[in-house]
C-alpha cells in the first residue's frame, strides 16, 4: 500500500542509489510512495536518470508514476526512448492518459507505438483518439461496471466479485437494459445492503446524470462539480453507456480551461496564434524571448495610452497650477477605474472559461454588470467626494473639488465596469485574444475619459480656462499616436 506522506529519497540520493546499483532499494522506495510523490521528485532529474529508474521498476508502478509526470515530460520521453518499452509502459496506463501521450507524437512515431500495443488496447486507444480534443470523449475512460436490470442482487454482487476491474473504478454500478441502454444506477454500498433476491431494476435509481460523448468536455466537468459526483456517465447518441468522466479528470479540465484564461489575462497570450493553448512550461522553463514577445506587445498599448493621458494632463496644466489640490486626486481616479476594470475583465474571463457567461445571451450579463458598476460608482463616488471636500476642498477654499472628485469617480467606475465586459466580449466575437488585449485598452479609455471629465469639472466649477502649450501637448499626443500606429501596422 502506498503512503502519500511517506519519505522518499531526494533527487541527489536517487542518483547515488542508481550509480551504486541499488535497484531493489529504488524499486522499494517508489512502490512505497504515492505515484504523485514519486513523480514530483523524479521530475527534477534529467530524462536519462528518470528513464533508467522507471525501466527498472515494475511496469504497473512505473506507468502510475509516469502518468503523474507533466504531460510535456511524458511526451518528450516517448519521443526519444525505445518504442517497445514505451508501448509496454503505455499499455499499463489508463486509456485517456495513454491517448494524451500519443497525441504529442508525430504520426510516424505514434503509428509505431500503436503497432506494439495488444489489439484490445490499440482498439480502445484509437477509438478515444478519434474524438475531438475539446469533447467529452477525449477525457473519458472507457472503463465502467454495468449490470443488467434483469439481474438479482446476488447475481450482480457475484459479477462484481468475478470482475478483474480495478476497485477504484467501482464506485457506482450502472444498470443497462438488453440493448446496453443506460436505465439507472446503484452504489456498491446500496447493492451490498440490499436483499439478495431483489431485482436490480427494483432498487436502482433512475434519472442518472449523463453527458453525451460529443458534448464539450467542460459540460462533464460542470456536472461533476454541480452534482457533487465522483464520476459522470458518458453515453452515445443512442443513450448506450460508453464510458465515465471521473472527478480527477473533471478537475484537470477545469484547471486547464481556467489556467489558459488566467495566463492570457496576465498578458501572456499569443496574439498571432491566439486560439492555441498557452502552456506554462513554455513560459517558465523555456527561453526568455517568447514571454518577452507576447507580454511586451500589450504593454506597449498601455505605454501609448499613458502618453496620451500625459498629453491630457499637459493640456490642463494651468488648471492644476491654479488648484494644486486637484492633483492629489489624479491617482485616485486612475486607480479606482483601473481596479474596477480589472475586476470586471477577470470576472468575465473566469465566467467565460467555466461556461457561466454565454455570449449568445450576453445582454443580461452586461446589464447586470452595468447595474453593479452604477451602484459601486455611486457609493464610492459619494465616499470619495466627501473625503475630497473635507480634506482638500473646503480647507483650500475650493469646495467644488468634492463634487468634481465624486462625480468623476462615479463615471469612471461605471464606465470601467461596462468596458470590462464589453471589450473582451467584442474581442471574442471578432476571434481575437480577449484576455491580454482587453485590459490595456480599458486602462487607456477609462484614464483618458475619467481625467478629461475631472479636469473639465474642476476648470468649469472654479472658472479656470486651460491655456496649454500647443507644441508640447502636440508632441506628446503625436508620440502616443505613433506608438498605436506601430502596433496596428
Amino acid at each position: 500500500m502506498t503512503n502519500p506522506n511517506g519519505a522518499f529519497p531526494s533527487p541527489a540520493r536517487l542518483r547515488e542509489m542508481l550509480a551504486d546499483g541499488e535497484i531493489l532499494e529504488i524499486r522499494d522506495s517508489i512502490a512505497a510512495a504515492h505515484p504523485h510523490t514519486a513523480a514530483r521528485r523524479l521530475d527534477v532529474l534529467p530524462d536519462e536518470v528518470v528513464w533508467n529508474i522507471l525501466r527498472r521498476t515494475d511496469r504497473e508502478t512505473a506507468a502510475a508514476v509516469f502518468s503523474h509526470l507533466p504531460i510535456s515530460r511524458q511526451v518528450r520521453l516517448a519521443r526519444k526512448k525505445n518504442i517497445k518499452e514505451i508501448a509496454e509502459l503505455l499499455r499499463h496506463m489508463a486509456p485517456d492518459d495513454r491517448v494524451d501521450v500519443l497525441q504529442g507524437l508525430d504520426n510516424t512515431r505514434r503509428g509505431q507505438v500503436l503497432a506494439e500495443l495488444p489489439e484490445p488496447d490499440r482498439a480502445v486507444t484509437e477509438k478515444l483518439a478519434s474524438y475531438p480534443d475539446d469533447s467529452v470523449g477525449s477525457v473519458m475512460i472507457p472503463m465502467f461496471f454495468a449490470v443488467a436490470s434483469s439481474m438479482t442482487v446476488a447475481e450482480a454482487i457475484r459479477s462484481v466479485r468475478d470482475s478483474s476491474r480495478r476497485s477504484e473504478h467501482i464506485h457506482t454500478l450502472y444498470v443497462t437494459d438488453a440493448d446496453g441502454v443506460l436505465v439507472g444506477d446503484i452504489s456498491l454500498v446500496e447493492l451490498l445492503r440490499s436483499d439478495a433476491a431483489s431485482k436490480v431494476a427494483d432498487i436502482m435509481h433512475t434519472g442518472t446524470v449523463t453527458v453525451r460523448v460529443d458534448d464539450p468536455r467542460k459540460d462533464a466537468a460542470e456536472k461533476v462539480r454541480g452534482f457533487d459526483l465522483l464520476e459522470v456517465a458518458v453515453v452515445d447518441s443512442g443513450s448506450r453507456l460508453v464510458g465515465l468522466v471521473t472527478v480527477d479528470d473533471a478537475l484537470e479540465v477545469i484547471e486547464q480551461e481556467t489556467s489558459d484564461t488566467i495566463y492570457q489575462k496576465a498578458g501572456v497570450g499569443d496574439l498571432v496564434h491566439q486560439k492555441d493553448h498557452v502552456f506554462s512550461e513554455k513560459l517558465t522553463r523555456g527561453g526568455i524571448l517568447y514571454p518577452i514577445r507576447v507580454r511586451i506587445l500589450y504593454l506597449l498599448v498601455a505605454l501609448a495610452g499613458g502618453m496620451a493621458v500625459g498629453g491630457l494632463i499637459d493640456f490642463w496644466e494651468d488648471t492644476l497650477a491654479a488648484v494644486i489640490a486637484a492633483a492629489v486626486f489624479i491617482p485616485v481616479i486612475m486607480d479606482m477605474g483601473g481596479n474596477t476594470g480589472t475586476q470586471s475583465t477577470t470576472i468575465f474571463a473566469r465566467g467565460f472559461a467555466l461556461g457561466h457567461v454565454d455570449l449568445k445571451r450576453f445582454v443580461p450579463y452586461l446589464l447586470r454588470e452595468c447595474s453593479i458598476g452604477l451602484v459601486m460608482g455611486a457609493a464610492l463616488g459619494t465616499i470619495g467626494g466627501v473625503i475630497a471636500y473635507f480634506w482638500q476642498g473646503a480647507p483650500n477654499g475650493v469646495p467644488q473639488l468634492g463634487f468634481a472628485v465624486g462625480f468623476s469617480l462615479f463615471v469612471v467606475i461605471t464606465v470601467a465596469a461596462m468596458l470590462g465586459f464589453i471589450l473582451p466580449a467584442l474581442m471574442v466575437r471578432l476571434g481575437l485574444d480577449h484576455a491580454p488585449g482587453a485590459d490595456p485598452f480599458i486602462t487607456t479609455i477609462k484614464d483618458f475619459t475619467g481625467l478629461a471629465l475631472y479636469f473639465f469639472l474642476v476648470s468649469t466649477l472654479i472658472a479656470i480656462e486651460p491655456d496649454p502649450d500647443p507644441e508640447h501637448a502636440s508632441a506628446i499626443l503625436s508620440a502616443a499616436a505613433s506608438t498605436l500606429a506601430a502596433l496596428t501596422a
